[in-house]
């Protein structure tokens, strides 16, 4: 009894330190692992087996477990560094969930505390199946999960269809489909009547697993596991696992085609025979009478139940129908009385009308009793004519006020034409201005190189988001003031490359012009007269304006007329400083001069001679 007590106590104890907020996770997971071992290894050292099971359902009870749950399904980031803590963790779980005796809370336990704790594992198993160097806790994690299973049967469905589980069987890893498949090899031999608590679709799963790991996977240790998976499920239900097994045609090839040979022949062969054998034709035909008898049971009692139920329908359909009806006769008979009450309400105004009007008429015919009998004409007339203004009077106000909305009307539609053909006419004649002006202006020059189109207000704009930027995210390798003489150095480089350029531009406008009208001076030295027939005025058409010019080309020509007025023998022999009046000499004169000096020396007049 004092032992009983001090475990309690050690619980309580546990329970209330899980209970403190401060805790952070590893905190958590070593005092949880440290708990656990103190009271199984406590229960363990007691004669008998009943204390052990009194522990793990005082812990459950208590809500340690649910603590164990909770931390073993958190974030995987959470848990980085803390694998091996978790690991042992989720196998002291596992070990405290196998022989719990929770009395009154059976249901909650079998339904929602362990599918939540096979759940947890299985997430566990899943980010270490991620990570190569935790292998040997991905096996303690899955010999917990095959512990629980060898207990709870049931839950091989929710292992089956976990996803956490789909994961694990997706890894290319041969070690972990290894661990796979002997999960539920040491399930099977450890339970006899394992699948007989299995419906088909999960036999099914088991079945598409173990043949999916054949057809991918070529490593001995996962083929062997696989077979042997499949025969000792054949050997617990026989007749069920082959009809099953109908299902993947090209199976008994697969075996003999890419498994036979590798060292386990007579598992292969004993397999091929099972798929190949025809015991099950008579299991196959009752089991098909029990599910047409099944069938027809599960008719007949949905047929029944529906016409119980159309039976009690009915009630409740007379009785929304005459709801309805007597509401709609109801709402007829309202209307009815409404129709009524405003059929009275009118026949009471007309008789008031009539009963005031006879009053006046009889009070009028009392007046005119009492009048002389020379006023009464008089006094009609003059009851003729208040009555006749009073109709004139609405008739005219009648007639302006519809003139007047007329008026009014038409006023407003012709203002508002006005004002649409007064904003079209607006309109185009802003556009007709503005490309005017634009046509007028001159282009503007751009500012920056390359980019046409710049305005002030556009460079100003450009400048304050460079200031804003710059301001934003200085440099940390330049200061300030670094950056603002790097600017100033390339505005005054930019400044004189933009003067070098409008320079440049403009001597080639001077250049083009010397061109267009040395060329012009050209053409009319070719279509120039005859020296023997020009005149003093002609000659002086051909005169260069520029002096300098018209100086160098006044030695030429008179260097050229002493040459030409030279003895022969005088040309024979010439040295070096006689080669300005040479014909070369003279053709480099006319390159240099862009052709202003056309022509030769042997053809001159007496009249240029005499002229220069």
């Amino acid at each position: 009894m004092t032992s009983e007590l001090m475990r309690m106590e050690q619980v309580e104890e546990l329970k209330m330190q899980l209970e403190d907020e401060h805790l952070d996770l590893e905190q958590r997971l070593s005092l949880l692992n440290d708990g656990l071992n103190r009271a199984l290894n406590m229960a363990a050292l007691q004669a008998g087996g009943g204390a052990l099971t009194r522990v793990k359902s005082q812990l459950y009870l208590s809500g340690v477990l649910s603590h164990c749950v909770h931390v073993l399904s958190v974030e995987p980031r959470r848990l980085r560094g803390l694998w091996s803590a978790a690991a042992t963790l989720a196998h002291l779980t596992s070990s405290c969930c196998v022989g719990v005796e929770p009395g009154k809370h059976s249901e909650a336990f079998h339904r929602l505390f362990l599918p939540s704790v096979v759940d947890g594992l299985l997430s566990l198993a899943g980010q270490l199946m991620r990570r190569a160097e935790c292998v040997s806790l991905l096996r303690k994690v899955m010999d917990s999960v095959g512990w629980l299973l060898r207990a709870q049967p049931q839950l091989s469905s929710q292992v089956l269809s976990s996803v956490h589980y789909e994961q694990i069987q997706m890894c290319d890893d041969v070690s972990v489909s290894v661990l796979c498949v002997q999960l539920w090899n040491q399930t099977c031999t450890s339970t006899r009547d394992f699948l007989k608590g299995l419906s088909d679709d999960s036999v099914l799963l088991l079945l598409n697993e173990a043949i999916c790991q054949l057809a991918v996977s070529s490593d001995l240790a996962v083929g062997g596991a696989s077979i042997r998976l499949i025969l000792l499920m054949a050997n617990q239900q026989e007749l069920r696992v082959h009809r099953l097994l109908l299902s993947f045609r090209g199976l008994d090839s697969l075996l003999d085609k890419d498994w036979r040979g590798r060292g386990f022949d007579k598992d292969v062969d004993q397999l091929i025979a099972f798929i190949q054998s025809d015991k099950s034709t008579a299991g196959f035909s009752q089991a098909s009478t029990e599910h047409v008898r099944a069938a027809c049971v599960i008719q007949a009692a949905w047929r029944s139940y529906r016409t119980r139920r159309r039976v009690k329908s009915l009630n409740r359909a007379v009785s929304t129908l005459q709801r309805r009806y007597r509401a709609r006769r109801r709402q007829q008979q309202q209307h009815r009385e409404a129709q009524q009450w405003e059929e009275e309400l009118k026949y009471q105004v007309c008789v008031r009308r009539q009963q005031a009007r006879r009053e006046f008429h009889q009070k009028q015919r009392r007046l005119l009793q009492l009048l002389p009998a020379d006023q009464v004409q008089s006094y009609l007339q003059e009851c003729e004519r208040r009555a006749a203004v009073v109709i004139q009077s609405f008739w005219r106000g009648f007639r302006e006020r519809r003139r007047y909305n007329h008026t009014q009307r038409h006023t407003l539609r012709q203002a508002h034409t006005q004002q649409q053909a007064a904003r079209t006419l607006q309109r185009a004649v802003r556009c007709f201005l503005q490309k005017r002006r634009a046509a007028k202006a001159p282009p503007i020059t751009p500012f920056w190189i390359g980019q046409s189109g710049l305005t002030d207000s556009r460079r100003a704009e450009l400048k304050r988001q460079v200031e804003e930027y710059v301001s934003l995210h200085p440099s940390s390798r330049v200061s300030r003031q670094e950056c603002e003489r790097l600017h100033e150095e390339v505005q005054l480089l930019l400044l004189s490359e933009l003067q070098r350029g409008d320079h440049q531009r403009r001597m080639e406008e001077r250049t083009e012009a010397l061109l267009a009208h040395t060329h012009t001076q050209l053409e009319l030295l070719r279509d120039a007269p005859p020296l023997s027939v020009v005149t003093a005025t002609d000659a002086e058409s051909f005169l260069s304006p520029s002096g300098p010019i018209a100086a160098r080309a006044r030695d030429a020509h008179n260097a050229m007329l002493q040459a030409s007025r030279l003895p022969w023998w005088r040309t024979l022999g010439e040295t070096a400083g006689d080669d300005c009046c040479s014909p070369a000499h003279l053709q480099e004169l006319e390159a240099e001069l862009g052709g202003l000096f056309v022509g030769g020396f042997n053809k001159l007049s007496e009249t240029d001679r005499v002229k220069l």
